[in-house]
């Protein structure tokens, strides 16, 4: 008989990550949140899009319990070379986002970031388990486990609905 591994976490909440300034952050701190998680890229063809549409998401429904936790990442034709200091600083002073910016992670590979080797494990059937690009995005319920995944290409405007959905606003 078959028991479930101690090692493989219940949930995102279970998972401990790096801010962007290098302090821990327990994610058990957005218990009961709905969460979009996303590994974000400053010299991307789709930041200037994606950025402020998730500025929108976020400012719409941050009060309903909603975050967006933003996971810059190098691995897509190193369009985030920078430290996260300057990550930091690019998207504080040119998106004015109040979201959360973690420190850079990987997100394939046997270096990938504990969190999305989590997130990757559902059923995503032709998506497979690598992240294809930045932006890819993670739509997690309340009760931290990942609901849906969506392209790179998906507008985060386009998400909304689902958002409105595990808010259980009207």
């Amino acid at each position: 008989m078959a028991s479930q591994s101690t090692n493989n976490p219940p949930s995102v909440y279970d998972f401990t990550v790096k801010d962007a300034k290098g302090n821990d952050v327990d994610l058990s701190i957005y218990k009961g949140k709905v969460l979009l998680i996303v590994n974000v890229a400053s010299q991307c063809g789709m930041t200037n899009s994606n950025y402020a549409e998730l500025n929108q998401l976020y400012e719409k429904y941050k009060d309903q319990g909603f975050e967006v936790l933003a996971f810059p990442c190098n691995q897509f034709g190193e369009e985030e070379p920078g430290s996260n200091h300057q990550i930091l600083e690019f998207v504080c002073t040119r998106f004015k986002s109040e979201f959360p910016i973690f420190s850079k992670v990987d997100v394939n590979g046997e270096n990938a970031a504990p969190l999305y080797k989590f997130l990757k494990l559902g059923k995503w059937g032709i998506l497979g388990d690598d992240i294809q690009w930045n932006f890819a995005k993670f739509l997690v319920d309340k009760n931290g486990q990942a609901v849906d995944r969506y392209y790179p290409t998906t507008s985060p405007l386009t998400i909304e609905r689902d958002v409105k959905q595990l808010l259980g606003v009207l």
